[in-house]
């Protein structure tokens, strides 16, 4: 973004949405006015508006999807969004295309669009041919591939819609560091909806809170976490304090009398990994060099840079790839009669064995609402109606999906989406669960609610296997880690001390 760009003014007037599939709006009676050059951080509970008033924001809401009230306008320049879903945004087949796709519907003249893409890339972190197939990203590459292609635009509103769910801790870095760099040589109108708050309070200087489908908290942001700290607290909103700035995870953590230090014994392996080596396509290994065990009773946190292989050894050790080289070995206890190989298994097979709630949630939703989709797996193993329906309901109050039930599973939010993913996959109640990145979009009350639940699965013998980033997590729930870094995987126990076989939960 070499030239300058005058950031556009934005003012809603009662604005307000109704999605045409729910009853209540989203939004309603919403009154702002964000100035050229202002930067807001967007927070709000799970499930409160927050990319809704974003996609609005963006222009990207029709009337064929619901009902508008009100008025929005934005004032000057192109508008440039980052989704939640970094793959929804993927277009062209190879890196290069994909980035000069927006630069080319905005008529960019062709010498000015390749030195932009390339610029783009380097202020993101992406540092891959252009000609690299866009479908051998990672998520997180796909992140900031999506973070490139509107940079590139120089957007005068920049809207980014929770830009570092899916990256590592250096990929982080590298996304804030890039938009903080824009926002410092460009005077752009910046929002933001992120639930990592202390990646962002010293960059905004304003902070909005949606509540109940309105403004709650609109306040300067060097005071905001001090001065409604109590407020932000009861509507369940990740602070500085919370989120783990200058070292205080404290508040993070799952709080209660179930957390008591859990006795961790001698639990038998359910999987065994020996020298696995992973790949998505045959032929084309990922990488290898694995050793993990999976054990009943216990949390193993896969973890690494972007790129590494973390989503392919999960869906490895849960029987969805076959070994590239290597085995994956199931004990008899899990396998019940089945092949040894868990990939060898009839989906009927993998059904009480192995859950997979995959990165992308919308990849394994079936059904129209999300009740029929928490019964999918449940009428397959033809578990009595009245059984079936008490289970349903306990994980939609858990869960907080109660007030979802009859809603479609692709009209929820990104965080609402993963809850219903993990959901799916506790219903039926398997020996093993892998969950890809399970706390992608949680606030901080529904964050403390799934570890809570996947701590009493632990507990109850349930074998757990976690893709993640999220440092907070790996803190509160894992026993062993695995950690992939760009050369070779083994596995490490978490923890300074487990000598006594035994770790306390927080």
């Amino acid at each position: 973004m070499t030239a300058t760009v005058r950031g556009a003014r934005v003012v809603l007037r009662g604005f307000g949405w109704r999605h045409a599939t729910r009853r209540a709006p989203a939004l309603s009676s919403i009154d702002l006015v964000i100035e050229p050059g202002e930067r807001v951080l967007l927070l709000g509970a799970s499930g409160s508006g927050k990319s809704t008033l974003l996609q609005a924001l963006a222009g990207l809401l029709g009337d064929d999807e619901g009902d508008a009230g009100g008025s929005l306008e934005v004032e000057g320049g192109t508008r440039g969004l980052v989704l939640q879903d970094p793959e929804s945004q993927v277009i062209l087949s190879r890196v290069g295309d994909d980035v000069a796709f927006g630069l080319e519907n905005l008529a960019v003249p062709r010498q000015e669009i390749w030195p932009r893409v390339r610029a783009a890339l380097d202020e993101v972190g992406l540092d891959v041919p252009l000609d690299r197939p866009t479908s051998a990203l990672s998520g997180g590459q796909q992140q900031r591939l999506a973070l490139a292609g509107v940079l590139a635009m120089r957007p005068a509103l920049l809207l980014l819609d929770e830009p570092t769910a899916n990256l590592d801790p250096e990929g982080v870095q590298e996304v804030r560091r890039a938009v903080g760099e824009v926002v410092a040589q460009h005077p752009v109108t910046l929002v933001v909806v992120e639930h990592r708050v202390e990646l962002w309070h010293d960059l905004v200087d304003r902070v909005i809170v949606i509540a109940g489908g309105g403004v709650a908290i609109d306040a300067p942001a060097a005071t905001v976490f001090t001065d409604h700290a109590d407020q932000l607290c009861e509507l369940g909103i990740w602070t500085p304090a919370s989120s783990g700035l200058n070292g205080s995870q404290g508040a993070a953590r799952p709080m209660g009398p179930g957390n008591a230090p859990r006795a961790l014994g001698d639990h038998p392996p359910l999987l065994a990994a020996d020298d696995l080596t992973v790949s998505r396509t045959p032929g084309a290994a990922v990488r290898g060099g694995i050793h993990a065990e999976v054990r009943a009773g216990r949390c193993l946190a896969i973890t690494g840079p972007n790129g590494s292989g973390k989503s392919t050894t999960g869906l490895t050790l849960a029987g969805l790839l076959p070994p590239e080289d290597g085995l994956v070995q199931a004990s008899e206890g899990l396998r019940q009669g089945a092949s040894a190989q868990p990939h060898r298994w009839r989906s009927r097979e993998l059904l009480t064995r192995v859950g997979v709630v995959f990165q992308d949630p919308e990849h394994q939703f079936l059904s129209t609402t999300v009740r029929a989709e928490l019964e999918v797996g449940l009428k397959a193993l033809r578990m009595p109606k009245s059984e079936a329906d008490a289970r349903v309901t306990e994980l939609l109050k858990r869960l907080r999906l109660e007030h979802l039930a009859e809603a479609n599973p692709f009209s929820l939010s990104g965080g609402e989406k993963r809850r219903l993913s993990v959901a799916t996959m506790l219903a039926t109640r398997p020996q093993v669960l892998v969950l890809d990145e399970p706390t992608f979009g949680q606030d901080a009350a529904t964050w403390r609610e799934l570890v809570s639940l996947l701590r009493e699965l632990l507990d109850a013998g349930t074998a757990v296997v976690a893709i993640t980033h999220d440092e907070r997590f790996v803190a509160a729930l894992a026993d062993d880690v695995l950690h992939l870094d760009r050369n070779e995987g083994s596995l490490a126990t978490a923890g300074a001390a487990i000598d006594d076989g035994s770790r306390a939960r927080p």
